[in-house]
């Protein structure tokens, strides 16, 4: 064979070889990191199923779930700068404290990274978008109405919130104070104490104990921490206390179920959390996609869970807190 057709039978071969490897390699996925408040938390995990729901149904998507193992900032400051070295497409977070993130999520934006909130909101600067699993208005009236109706409407009630600094806690317990001054259904309900657990099994429990024996008359422990509910029924059942003193607020049926049967609780809240990381990934995905409706004043479609109107503020809710109880609770268990 001459030289010249040997060089171009080793083209030939070559540029065949190179077609063949560019067909068979893998479009590059898309990666969100999920940041939650803190690892081995069920309310989160949740989330991560739901999450990994919508990564399957969206096709070209990698979840990477991670979070401090104690819910604080520093953590997840520590965790979102590595994220930034990794060169992920999108973070989507639930925020342990909404302005010290703040930097380090604009930093984060800067290099091209997608950065939203869901749950526990950063504030404005620091995303692009916050997902709210529900209304904070209805959240905090429901919580009203459940310890409200588990005692007649007239007694002694306290709050065992998670950190002081949790954004979605604190507006939740601004409206039930709001709502208590001024509904007269709630006239006759007087909140004697706000404490807090920081979302910690072990320093819930002692704030709940602590609660129930600095306030003799206390009727009701209201909880808006799935921590803090497990926690606060636990106690109530230890102090003996049962049929006394009741337990609601935000918690997950899995948890609950035991605190239900037992009289501990009458009835909690909760909205879904498969549905809540199932529809910020979506979420996430279209700002990554750069999906024209991902902006403020736009309507964002959200797979199963349908469209999503995105305010002015850059935010957008899913819907009102559902209510689980004695004839429901042990069906869901078994969901989440």
């Amino acid at each position: 064979m001459k030289l010249k057709h040997l060089f171009a039978a080793v083209l030939v071969i070559s540029l065949a070889t190179l077609t063949a490897g560019c067909a068979e390699r893998k479009p590059q996925k898309i990666r969100i990191a999920m940041v939650v408040k803190n690892l081995g938390n069920g309310f989160f995990d949740a989330a991560h199923q739901g999450a990994k729901e919508a990564a399957n149904q969206l096709g070209d998507v990698d979840i990477i779930y991670t979070g401090p193992t104690t819910p604080n900032a520093e953590g997840q400051i520590e965790i979102i700068n590595s994220l930034i070295s990794q060169k992920v497409d999108a973070i989507v977070i639930s925020a342990n404290d909404p302005n010290a993130i703040v930097p380090i999520a604009k930093k984060a934006m800067q290099r091209g990274i997608k950065v939203l909130s869901f749950d526990s909101g950063l504030a404005p600067e620091g995303r692009l978008m916050q997902l709210n699993p529900s209304n904070a208005g209805l959240i905090g009236l429901k919580q009203l109405q459940m310890a409200s109706d588990a005692i007649g409407g007239a007694g002694e009630i306290a709050i065992l919130s998670a950190s002081a600094q949790a954004t979605n806690q604190n507006i939740w317990i601004g409206v039930m104070k709001d709502e208590l001054a001024k509904r007269p259904e709630f006239a006759q309900l007087k909140l004697v104490s706000t404490v807090y657990g920081d979302d910690q099994s072990d320093k819930s429990y002692r704030e709940a104990v602590g609660l129930l024996r600095s306030n003799p008359n206390l009727k009701v422990i209201i909880s808006p921490s799935t921590v803090g509910i497990n926690a606060a029924a636990k106690a109530v059942v230890d102090e003996h206390l049962v049929g006394k003193v009741y337990v609601t607020g935000l918690g997950l049926p899995s948890e609950m179920a035991g605190h239900v049967q037992s009289g501990a609780v009458k009835e909690f809240a909760i909205w879904n959390p498969i549905d809540l990381g199932y529809a910020v990934t979506y979420a996430a995905y279209a700002f990554v996609k750069e999906n024209p409706s991902a902006k403020p004043g736009g309507t964002l479609e959200l797979g199963r869970m349908g469209p999503v109107v995105i305010d002015a503020n850059g935010e957008a809710a899913l819907a009102p807190p559902f209510v689980y109880h004695k004839e429901n609770v042990v069906k869901f268990s078994k969901i989440f």
